[in-house]
């Protein structure tokens, strides 16, 4: 693979992810702390017995929740851009081979 090609490919991957995590913070930031904090409250339910009270461990175990769903649905958005990314580039990379390949020679001039 030359380096232009790698250039061009990385490129590619790069705006995916950027584009991935754009679209995270447009639809998917609000969801994933909501989803986030609600399984931290199922488990501080579960550990410390419901009704919980409102102590500084329960709050911790609910942002630890939020902070696990939000990491985890951004990388998944940064990694299906990136993806989505490489796929442009592999896509525009056959193409360009392609219409190479299917460009009439021109007739030698005499």
């Amino acid at each position: 693979m030359t380096t232009t090609r790698k250039n061009t490919s990385r490129t590619f991957t790069l705006v995916g992810a950027g584009l991935g995590l754009a679209l995270f913070l447009a639809i998917g930031l609000l969801p994933s702390v909501l989803y986030g904090g609600y399984a931290g409250v199922l488990l501080a339910g579960g550990i410390f017995g419901t009704p919980l009270e409102g102590t500084l461990l329960v709050r911790a175990f609910i942002v630890a929740g939020m902070v696990v769903g939000v990491a985890s649905c951004g990388s998944l958005f940064a990694v299906l851009g990136a993806v989505g990314g490489s796929g442009v580039a592999a896509l525009t990379r056959s193409a360009g081979k392609a219409g190479v390949e299917a460009a009439p020679a021109a007739a030698p001039k005499a």
